[in-house]
């Protein structure tokens, strides 16, 4: 072995706390990094994977009732490579012992000609038969049958077309259609179910032999998605089609792509900044190291060796801390990226949830972290293998030492000599401060931003289920009916205040820009089921007007006073020009409201719902859940507990044990840049402290003098630090926000404090140990190496 290596290993060996700290500080970034990136890419490999295999549909539309005859139309759609219809409906489910609402997708599956489009993949069981007496066999949605613990051969009731039927499982299935499934926007694994069913049996349910009411089209190659879907609108509209749409706007896979694109954000953001800190981190640290060792370049220098030989020897020493840090961030952030992957899987279901690390993730690790380091050595070795070997073992030429700026203005008599002598250093070393500033306050920068996510939730639940949803259980009536349904309503056992809603399909329209969506007609003054914008304040509903979510008016590019026209897609499709009244900043979806009489006004009707929220007494909900069970009209019962402990238990979950990820990576971050100021402080001024020391100075007034410029710098990057992490996490926050939801943008001062804690900490155990080390100075051994 050589000289230098065994140099290199005793150095390694004696800087060993903070070799490990720089190694978990680069293990931090490289770990964030490949974990957020990993599951972006294996989600998204998963969904492409599947659609592929399973051929799944580009456009979709859903309609009253067509005859079959109508499919060969549908066959000649220009640009349509394949057409396929089928027959879906939205049934009550009881399960015996199960007082939760539960709704079920019921879809009808020839059993005698197999899918061209959206094939599903048995999972258990086997294939269900044709229906011929008895109880209705049934595939159901393996996240469902997982969740209510149901096998083959149980059988649970559905309430179709206001009789009672039994359906008997035979097996479970998976649909790309389905990967996300739930009703409103969530995931509900336990209250919303898929069931493939008979579809001869199911049409007879419903008096639809002969007809359909779901068409899946595949495009051609080359094929325009937007003349595909003007042509079926004009086709089905006679049928009561409602807004073909492409996958864009297919509830499953909008969800997901809008989840892999917040990973794509968080994993591209977050891990971007922990590298950059990282990165820093290192070269500061490694510069600052090699200054320290300049007498023992310039010994090295003098017994011939060559200074591509010694910047190769530090730049040994830097590369073995990033390889150690690099092997410690591929195994942390493929273990927690695997992790991550099966978190997803409980939301969204595939055949195969694909795990990949992709060489390219670790190429880029790599190359930035090892660029950091090659390009910090080479700065500090330039500065000191320059100089002549006798120049460089002499101690660097004293400053230009002239009173601080606060003496200059008659300010010394404010303070004792130790902390203008802390001051003092502070301004002549400028570059230094600033650094080692700039370094805690993206530290603490990293804390909250990793933290502040579990704040937003916390807003997002109590805003939407608190100020927004007040009612307990929301009714979705089969068919609009008169208003007397509220005075029903209101006479169910245990019933306190009901309240009305009429929704409609509608497609807006604003010069070049559309929207397909829906206006919902809500009482004047809601109470239940209210408008509330992001400062919780509540909106009434419009008699003249629509109000409109910001989103929704800026896709539109409207602003109040401007009208749009809105095209009906129900009744007689009239065709209406409605002012804009007003905008208002909502969390979720594009909406737009107006009072509920006189959206009836606009479709000619009377005075009409279809959705009603009723609020009950405590602890009587599961009672009027099983009452609801009973009434044919009812097509969906909502319980708004359920769908709160859905949100908690799934997506929120998620993202809070993202955020604990990130927040436990951006710590280790902040207490690797205090702990290693500290100690390369410690060796930088270890001749000054010495010297102080045999001047008469105690232990504890010479560990001040070091320890107080730590904590003035701590002091001024805390609040940098809190103005650089409000600006990244609102920068996420933009980033992330989509059409259909906007992340809330709230950081509480407990977060500002936790970051603020996890600095001090960090500081405090720093101060701890280099208090230690300064103890052991040994005064004749550190002056002699100046001498």
């Amino acid at each position: 072995m050589k000289a230098l290596d065994r140099k290199l290993l005793r150095d390694l060996r004696l800087m060993w706390s903070q070799a490990l700290t720089t190694a978990l500080v680069v293990a931090s970034g490289v770990g964030g990094f490949i974990t957020s990136f990993s599951a972006f890419q294996s989600l998204s490999l998963s969904r492409d994977a599947y659609y592929s295999e399973s051929r799944f549909a580009d456009v979709f539309s859903t309609l009253k009732s067509a005859p079959l005859a109508l499919q060969h139309q549908l066959d000649a759609v220009a640009g349509a490579a394949h057409v396929q219809t089928s027959l879906a409906q939205i049934v009550p489910i009881s399960i015996p012992g199960v007082s939760d609402p539960i709704a079920g997708q019921l879809i009808g599956l020839d059993t005698e000609e197999p899918q061209r489009l959206n094939r599903i993949s048995l999972r258990s069981g086997r294939m269900i038969a044709a229906h011929h007496s008895g109880a209705m066999e049934v595939l159901v949605s393996e996240a469902f049958a997982g969740a209510r613990q149901l096998k083959a051969g149980d059988e649970v009731d559905a309430l179709i077309n206001g009789k009672r039927e039994r359906l008997r499982m035979v097996g479970t299935a998976l649909s790309p259609e389905y990967i996300f499934a739930g009703l409103g926007g969530s995931p509900d694994q336990r209250g919303f179910g898929i069931f493939w069913i008979d579809r001869r049996a199911l049409a007879t349910a419903y008096n639809m032999e002969g007809a359909f009411n779901q068409v899946a089209v595949r495009l051609g190659p080359g094929a325009s998605e937007g003349a595909v879907i003007d042509q079926l609108d004009r086709m089905l509209a006679p049928y009561g089609g409602l807004n073909a749409h492409g996958r864009d706007l297919q509830v499953s896979n909008m969800l997901l792509n809008s989840e892999i694109r917040e990973q794509q954000v968080l994993g591209t953001v977050l891990p971007t900044i922990f590298l950059a800190v990282a990165a820093f981190l290192l070269n500061v640290v490694v510069g600052r190291q090699i200054a320290t060792q300049r007498e023992q370049v310039a010994a090295l220098k003098a017994l011939g060796y060559t200074n591509g030989a010694i910047g190769l020897h530090y730049l040994k020493m830097v590369l073995a801390i990033v390889a150690m840090g690099l092997v410690m961030g591929f195994a942390l952030g493929t273990l927690l990226g695997h992790a991550f992957v099966e978190l997803y899987a409980r939301t969204f279901h595939f055949p195969r949830m694909l795990f990949r690390v992709q060489p390219a993730l670790l190429l880029i690790a790599t190359a930035v972290t090892m660029g950091a380091a090659v390009l910090a050595t080479m700065g500090a070795i330039r500065k000191t293998v320059m100089l002549a070997p006798a120049e460089a073992m002499r101690p660097p030429s004293p400053g230009n030492f002239q009173p601080m700026l606060l003496e200059r203005l008659g300010l010394k008599h404010w303070f004792s000599p130790s902390l203008r002598m802390i001051l003092r250093s502070m301004e002549r070393q400028r570059l230094r401060t600033l650094l080692t500033i700039l370094g805690v306050a993206m530290a603490m920068a990293t804390v909250i931003t990793g933290a502040f996510m579990r704040d937003a939730i916390a807003l997002l639940m109590e805003t939407q289920f608190h100020q927004v949803l007040r009612g307990d259980v929301f009714i979705n009536l089969v068919d609009p009916g008169p208003a007397r349904a509220l005075q029903a309503a209101a006479h169910l056992p245990h019933v306190t205040a009901v309240e009305g809603a009429r929704n409609v399909a509608v497609r807006l329209v604003h010069g070049n820009h559309h929207h397909r969506g829906a206006i919902q007609g809500k009482t004047e003054e809601p109470d239940l089921f209210r408008i509330v914008d992001m400062d919780k304040r509540a909106q009434p509903a419009p008699r003249d007007g629509l109000l409109l979510t910001d989103r929704l008016a800026e896709k539109l590019e409207v602003r109040p006073g401007d009208y749009v026209q809105v095209e009906l897609q129900e009744g007689r499709r009239d065709v209406l020009s409605l002012p804009v009244i007003g905008t208002v900043h909502e969390l979720l979806a594009m909406n737009a409201y107006i009072e509920h009489r006189a959206l009836n006004t606009l479709l000619h009707e009377g005075d009409m719902v279809n959705q009603i929220t009723v609020a009950v007494e405590r602890g009587f909900e599961p009672e009027l859940l099983e009452r609801l069970k009973e009434l044919p009209r009812v097509g969906v019962a909502i319980s708004k507990g359920v769908m709160a402990r859905n949100i908690t238990e799934v997506t929120a979950h998620n993202i809070l044990m993202f955020s604990l990820v990130l927040t436990l990576f951006a710590t280790t971050i902040a207490v690797g840049v205090v702990y290693n100021h500290a100690r390369i402080a410690l060796a930088e001024r270890a001749w000054e402290l010495a010297s102080l020391r045999v001047l008469g100075f105690t232990r504890a007034e010479v560990s001040a003098i070091l320890l107080g410029e730590l904590g003035i710098e701590i002091a001024l990057a805390l609040p940098l630090g809190m103005g650089l992490g409000y600006l990244t996490a609102r920068g996420i926050v933009s980033l992330i926000r989509s059409d259909d939801f906007s992340f809330p943008f709230v950081i509480q001062p407990a977060t500002y404090a936790f970051a603020a804690v996890c600095v001090l900490a960090a500081g405090i155990v720093s101060a701890l140990i280099v208090r230690r080390r300064v103890d052991q100075l040994d005064l004749v051994g550190v002056l002699k190496t100046r001498e």
